[in-house]
């Protein structure tokens, strides 16, 4: 069995649309910011795919420096969402409309 890049873009391609919904559907922030990292990863995952089958390491490096950005990402997302808990006693998306208090 020999799994080509169509397989690798198909699995990308679901993996993105499954978070671009989860981020238009859910009120959660913590769903919310977990479905933005599934999309994030999916791009990760196109490029690796891309970079494998070009030959070439252009893709991987891109991908290693998108996961430290992303690393220092969740650091800062979930302080975030954990200050809004603090203040607001809630991280549903419809109870935080307002963030002005």
């Amino acid at each position: 069995m020999n799994i080509g890049i169509v397989d690798f873009l198909v699995a990308s391609a679901l993996l993105f649309a499954i978070g671009f919904f989860g981020v238009l559907l859910r009120r959660n922030t913590l769903v919310v910011y977990m479905c933005l990292e599934l999309m994030l990863n999916a791009v990760n995952l196109a490029l690796v795919a891309f970079s494998r089958f070009n030959g070439t390491m252009d893709g991987n490096i891109f991908v290693f420096f998108i996961i430290t950005v992303a690393a220092a990402e969740v650091a800062v997302g979930l302080a975030i969402i954990v200050t809004l808990f603090r203040r607001r006693e809630t991280v549903q998306l419809p109870d935080l409309n307002l963030l002005r208090h």
